[in-house]
């Protein structure tokens, strides 16, 4: 029985009880994921794979059962829904939308296939192979094109897949974001570099570090921040990433590489941000298509306030200064100010994981030209590597070298997520705006120097986390800022920060 004060009617009852089996469904999924990344022997992925497979048909099957769709009509024609009865509808309406209209032999076969290329993605970045790639990714994207149009779109395909990460996004919106953000970064951008301090080299780029110690460093700064340990645990993957299974069972991961230990700090602190999310969605929300964030905009605008605004900031390094120093050894040869400029180090790069606040927006650019180019036919996989390496020096004047470096970097292609890096940027540029509308309730820059983190975390359930997914996220958002969301916000962020202006 779910909560009848947030679930009054009997029909949404109904509708709940029906849906259970699929969340589980979805939970099995989920932990299977997160066990690929983190523990599964590379073997395993054929196996794996099939299971995929089928959970997925099942999920598939469950959800345009007969009885499963007249429930959600008999619940839709309700006048007098709650607000939460509405997002459950809505939330069911999507998930229904794209079950009804992706044939079930596309469904299986898109899991079945990403499944595998996951892991023959992980060994081709490892050798610089791009070929043993590409016909997994011909696969993905021609099935990826299939699923557009089964689902529909008015202007462009692209359209379709965006809406699947960002309900409501579609390529004129993030075009238009496109059109303000790229030109204000690019004058941002050049000032920085030609004042000269921020990009210039620092010796901690290239500074060894011991593994165990950096594990023990990683684990006292989720401590400050105000990690639970019986809901959220850290593990290492090839690239960091979130499963949010419950609101009591949160697993993130990061990196260690070695060297340049503000890569794995900022992974660690970036899926914090996820996790938090997740871990304060409202609890009787649980088994139901309310329990998961607004959008992957949404939930990204969190990762990136913590990792950018919070991590980042001149406070936060003071803060952590002691730590880093006694374990990582850097007392006497670098003070906080040196740490806060190489955590700040502003510079084109290939990498867009490892890319600072000033150029990060590019790499997403850049993967936003290329998807659209290749859903629309304009394209064809073959294209991908030289088309990158041109994008990349038009935005940033840097070339890669290896398809490593390149159209290799990111995991998301392998797991079929075509339209998923726009919301990246949403979330960048929603972070900056969040931050300001905060610091009018808080005194955010004092609470990350005292390292009272209770009130930032209190703020962000009330106003955003605890409401899971019942409002669309361009709602959430008028909400929470009293606005809708303005690139322009970003800009001037970054030269209140770099620039001091």
């Amino acid at each position: 029985m779910y909560p009848k004060d947030l679930f009054p009617h009997k029909e949404i009852q109904e509708l709940l009880d029906l849906y259970r089996p699929i969340w589980a469904l979805g939970y099995a999924q989920q932990l299977m994921g997160w066990d690929l990344e983190t523990y599964m022997p590379e073997e395993g992925s054929l196996a794996r794979s099939i299971a995929s497979q089928e959970i997925s048909l099942l999920i598939q099957k469950l959800m345009t059962d007969e009885k499963f769709i007249k429930a959600l009509e008999r619940a839709e024609k309700l006048e007098d829904l709650n607000e939460y009865e509405r997002g459950v509808v809505r939330v069911l309406k999507r998930d229904l939308k794209f079950y009804i209209r992706v044939p079930p032999e596309i469904v299986g076969e898109l899991s079945r296939i990403t499944s595998e290329a996951t892991i023959i993605w992980r060994s081709a970045k490892k050798n610089n192979d791009f070929n043993v790639f590409k016909p997994y990714l011909e696969k993905i994207v021609d099935l990826n094109i299939k699923v557009a149009d089964y689902l529909g779109y008015d202007k462009n395909p692209y359209d379709a897949l965006l809406d699947l990460y960002e309900e409501g996004l579609t390529t004129d919106d993030f075009q238009r974001i496109v059109d303000v953000l790229v030109p204000g970064l690019k004058k941002v951008l050049d000032k920085i570099l030609s004042e000269g301090y921020y990009s210039k080299p620092h010796p901690l780029e290239e500074y060894k570090y011991d593994v165990e110690k950096m594990k023990h460093v990683n684990s006292e700064i989720l401590r400050i921040l105000g990690q639970d340990p019986r809901r959220l645990r850290l593990d290492i993957s090839a690239h960091p990433f979130t499963s949010g299974l419950d609101m009591r069972d949160v697993r993130i991961t990061t990196r260690y590489e070695g060297y340049d230990f503000k890569r794995t700090i900022f992974s660690v602190i970036h899926e914090f941000g996820h996790a938090l999310y997740d871990l304060q969605i409202e609890e009787r929300f649980r088994a139901t298509p309310l329990s998961g964030g607004a959008s992957l905009g949404v939930h990204e605008s969190q990762s990136r306030f913590w990792e950018n605004i919070i991590g980042r900031s001149k406070e936060f390094t003071e803060a952590i200064y002691d730590l880093l120093a006694d374990n990582l050894s850097l007392r006497g040869k670098y003070d906080a100010s040196e740490i806060y400029r190489y955590f700040n180090i502003v510079r084109p790069g290939l990498i867009r994981v490892d890319a600072d606040e000033a150029t990060y927006n590019f790499h997403i650019a850049l993967r936003f030209e290329l998807e659209k180019l290749l859903i629309n036919k304009e394209i064809k996989v073959d294209d991908l590597p030289e088309l990158w390496n041109n994008y990349m020096d038009k935005y940033l004047g840097v070339r890669p070298k290896t398809y490593s470096e390149g159209v290799l970097q990111d995991i998301h292609w392998s797991m079929g997520s075509i339209g998923y890096f726009p919301t990246y940027t949403i979330g960048t540029l929603l972070a900056a705006q969040i931050s300001k509308r905060m610091m009018r309730e808080i005194d955010l820059f004092t609470a990350i120097r005292e390292k009272k983190f209770e009130p930032v975390r209190e703020w962000l359930r009330e106003k955003i986390h605890r409401h899971g997914s019942v409002y669309p996220p361009k709602e959430l958002i008028r909400r929470v800022l009293g606005e809708d969301l303005r690139p322009e916000i970003f800009v001037e962020y970054l030269q209140w920060k770099f620039l001091k202006t």
